[in-house]
């Protein structure tokens, strides 16, 4: 629990903290006063003030805000807009954006700099064969006897030549497999019986065993352009899962909430510093999309906002700004609790 606990305020508080400079750094690029950098929600732990900027942090790592001068974000501060040159309204639509998607952009960097750097260190993972490498604990493998190395050699009569045949045939069977297993030369017969999981839309068979992975050695520019495809995937199986919830197809159990990213934060923690930095490159990845996307109270919130007084020529009035972030507000936290209660209920399940 300890582990699980440190590794989630370790995850929440590296991600907040880039995401956040982002806009800090770049708001003191484009000449904006900052007033607050606030890592984490209050009670605060301790506050300071340099020069013109407030720096807090607080005890509850779930987000973090930078406080600009002249703009109505999360923090609902009305109060400021005097139209001094150093404020977020006195400057230019491509200054504003710049500085809206600047969290973001560090994110994404963020990503594919872990990324590189354990593509370098650890090399380019590779299943080069149906061999067991992990057998999960109190699985239906487990309890049938089967052994990290052991080679699969067929399940249910058909050959097995990689580990896509063997996801394949365990997918589509029945309550139980016949499987056959080469273990220190000698050929071994198993009856495993199989879970039923929730897979998107439909449901697959398992039995708890995962493949063995080997690593080979990289250079620059194959962890560079694999750095770049894994944001790309990722950001493309997001929006495509956006896409799915938008038009019913996805369900909200799909998703995880601070609880969901506790645990996985533990368990990949668990597994080594290299599985940890990954999940951290992922989640950096997920924070960095989630928060682009056109919503109130988001990074992609404010910028729609911005390309809509560029349209109309004009402000939007302080007043619907705030009713629009009040309502953005609300919505996010609703959706904060109802994904938490779905993710209790899988920890408890």
């Amino acid at each position: 629990m300890l582990t699980t606990l440190l590794s989630f305020v370790c995850v929440a508080g590296i991600i907040i903290t880039i995401h956040e400079f982002g806009h800090f750094i770049a708001a003191r690029l484009t000449g904006m006063r900052v007033k607050r950098f606030s890592i984490g929600f209050p009670p605060r732990i301790f506050t300071k003030q340099i020069g013109q900027t407030e720096f807090s942090l607080s005890w509850i790592p779930l987000g973090g805000y930078v406080q600009i001068a002249g703009m109505v974000d999360e923090s609902m501060d009305s109060e400021g807009i005097t139209g001094a040159p150093d404020e977020f309204m006195s400057k230019n639509v491509a200054q504003k954006v710049f500085v809206l998607s600047a969290g973001v952009i560090m994110n994404y960097l963020t990503a594919i700099v872990i990324l590189i750097g354990l593509t370098l260190a650890v090399g380019i993972p590779e299943v080069n064969s149906p061999t067991i490498g992990e057998v999960i604990a109190g699985k239906p493998a487990e309890m049938a006897g089967l052994v990290s190395g052991d080679r699969l050699i067929s399940i249910n009569a058909e050959p097995v030549e990689q580990w896509e045949d063997v996801v394949r045939l365990i997918t589509i069977a029945g309550d139980c497999v016949a499987v056959v297993v080469q273990r220190n030369g000698e050929s071994l017969t198993r009856v495993v019986h199989t879970e039923s999981i929730e897979a998107g839309d439909s449901t697959r068979r398992v039995i708890g065993i995962a493949p063995k992975v080997e690593f080979r050695s990289a250079g620059v520019g194959e962890a560079v352009s694999g750095a770049f495809a894994f944001c790309w995937n990722t950001t493309r199986n997001l929006g495509g899962f956006i896409g799915d919830l938008i038009m019913g197809r996805g369900s909200l159990n799909q998703l995880s909430g601070p609880v969901g990213v506790a645990m996985l934060s533990g368990e990949s923690a668990r597994q080594g510093p290299s599985q940890f930095l990954f999940f951290i490159a992922f989640v950096s990845v997920s924070i960095g999309f989630l928060n682009i996307l056109p919503f109130p109270v988001l990074d992609g919130g404010h910028i729609v906002l911005v390309l809509i007084e560029s349209l109309i020529r004009r402000p939007i009035p302080t007043k619907t700004k705030l009713v629009i972030q009040q309502v953005g507000m609300f919505a996010l936290l609703l959706l904060i609790v109802v994904v938490s209660y779905h993710d209790i209920l899988k920890l408890l399940n």
